[in-house]
């Protein structure tokens, strides 16, 4: 179903068709966020990166590396014992290290394996959009990272070398690198860089260039490199730490929200992802009986219905209470890439505009990774805790139940050879620019256009995203119609910035929603 503001002639509704789509094709060509990963072999990245191969048609991905961590590092093979103190291995009455590597399997491949059930899925996502990219492109991405040691930047990797020509090139836009592990990776790229250029006359361009093309999306500070080194070096490269958006990480069922804890269990797990192809078969969930390391102590997440006492007889350390077989796991990094989504909101191109990940806070002190009481209840309160906190500081709205919709159409899609038999995303436009001006006391109309691609209803609404500078709430005439109206509050001030969004979400299974934001810029009288 189809909602027109105007009546239009046929030409003009076929003109008016074209610029749409148009614009949609140039959102999705020029504007893809260029994006390259650095993961660590732990569960919840497993499962996060699953979740965004599946959102490869909104990106242009980079680079997909592997990167060691606190929690993860491989070794060199050479017999070479590693020991940082306060790590896991020296916490929860562990004395496990020095040792030569620390839960990383011999062969590991979770990328490697992720992309290729991805390719296996690829014939038929293609059908669903045409804009994912080939796995033979995907596979060329990958690379392995600084993943000897812990926070060990000191020589150069293939995965180092990857982010540090992408750091350099001059492809236009900015360029953002996550770190779902530790940083020692990215910090290798930059040393290399540093080392190359600091007493050179090109130092000061090459520093600026770099300043104002990445932006670090990081998980934590997983190995101390972002404190020790990238921060005091590179103070001028933007640092996005998001906060107040949906919970993905372990524990999310703890203290959920009544309208989101549906999507948390066996049940809509076992319905929409797990049983979902090669990509499902992937995805980790509790009581699956898989572990990412043979006999690794702080993976009991495999195990099915066992109490905490059982397990730790078992010789497991437990930090979380068990949960119901096949019940949500965990996908810890998704924040970092959610705001890059082609969903409309636009929130990659400012820390602070906000979206299914969150929107970026302050810099702030390194995650602690340690508690005094290590039991397993002490961790399921600190983990509830931390998700009340993120709920009662935030002004976002909840995008949790439309960011597992979106999830659960795209596992279908992996699954689903014919374009009629799953459901997708309507199309929704504010006509105009999408960056205006106006004075305090100003009445602006707005007119939005909908259609969705299956024939489904569409219900719209507009409403204000209080991420601008204006600090106040704007009346919205209609706020459930197309056409609307607002004026801007005469207490506005030159300069202040109100965000306006429209958002679309049809009636298909499962209901999908798409957004277009708005941004006025007050201006003087």
């Amino acid at each position: 179903m189809t909602h027109y503001l105007r009546i239009f002639t046929l030409t003009g509704l076929m003109a008016l068709l074209n610029l749409a789509q148009a614009h949609a094709q140039t959102l999705t060509k020029d504007r893809k966020p260029r994006i390259i990963i650095t993961a660590d072999p732990e569960l919840d990245d497993n499962n996060s990166l699953i979740r965004f191969i599946l959102y490869s048609s909104d990106l242009d991905i980079e680079g997909l590396v592997y990167a060691s961590s606190q929690f993860h590092w491989t070794g060199d093979g050479k017999g070479t014992k590693w020991f940082v103190p306060n790590r896991e291995y020296a916490r929860f009455g562990l004395n496990q290290c020095p040792c030569e590597s620390w839960r990383w399997a011999k062969g590991e491949r979770f990328i490697h394996d992720i992309v290729e059930a991805y390719e296996k899925s690829y014939p038929n996502l293609k059908i669903h959009n045409p804009e994912y990219p080939t796995p033979a492109v995907l596979k060329s991405k990958i690379r392995f990272g600084n993943i000897e040691f812990d926070g060990d930047y000191s020589k150069d990797s293939p995965g180092s070398e990857l982010i540090r020509a992408a750091i350099m090139d001059d492809k236009p836009g900015q360029l953002y690198i996550t770190a779902w592990g530790g940083a020692s990776t990215i910090a290798r790229a930059l040393k290399s860089i540093q080392d190359q250029y600091e007493y050179t006359t090109q130092w000061d361009a090459i520093k600026k260039k770099i300043a104002k093309k990445v932006v670090l999306l990081p998980s934590g500070d997983q190995d101390d490199t972002f404190a020790s080194y990238i921060r005091p070096t590179w103070p001028e490269i933007e640092y996005r730490q998001f906060s107040g958006g949906p919970n993905y990480g372990y524990g999310a069922q703890l203290r959920a929200k009544p309208e989101n804890a549906p999507y948390l269990t066996p049940e809509w797990m076992r319905e929409h992802v797990t049983t979902r192809g090669a990509l499902g078969a992937l995805y980790r969930v509790w009581g699956d009986g898989k572990q990412m390391v043979k006999g690794d102590i702080m993976d009991y997440f495999g195990e099915a219905g066992k109490t905490t006492d059982e397990l730790k007889k078992m010789g497991y350390v437990v930090w979380m209470p068990p949960q119901p077989k096949d019940s949500w796991l965990g996908e810890g990094d998704n924040h970092t890439f959610m705001n890059m989504l082609g969903n409309g909101l636009r929130a990659y191109e400012a820390g602070f505009y906000g979206g299914w990940g969150g929107g970026a806070a302050a810099r702030r002190e390194n995650v602690s990774f340690g508690l005094a009481d290590t039991s397993a209840n002490a961790m399921a309160n600190a983990l509830g805790t931390m998700n009340d906190q993120a709920r009662q500081a935030s002004a976002f709205p909840d995008f949790f139940a439309k960011a597992q919709h979106d999830f659960a159409a795209r596992m279908k899609w992996a699954v689903t050879p014919k374009y009629a038999n799953a459901n997708h995303a309507p199309m929704v436009r504010i006509e105009g620019p999408l960056t205006i001006m106006a004075t305090p006391g100003a009445k602006i109309r707005l007119n939005g256009f909908v259609s969705d691609p299956d024939g489904n209803t569409v219900t719209t609404k507009w409403w204000q995203f209080q991420v601008g500078t204006y600090p106040n709430k704007v009346g919205i005439t209609k706020p459930d119609a197309l056409q609307t109206e607002i004026e801007i509050p005469k207490d506005a001030q030159p300069g202040q910035t109100i965000h306006l969004i429209l958002e679309a979400t049809d009636n298909g299974t499962p209901t999908l929603t798409k957004y277009q934001r708005l941004i006025i810029t007050v201006r003087k009288q």
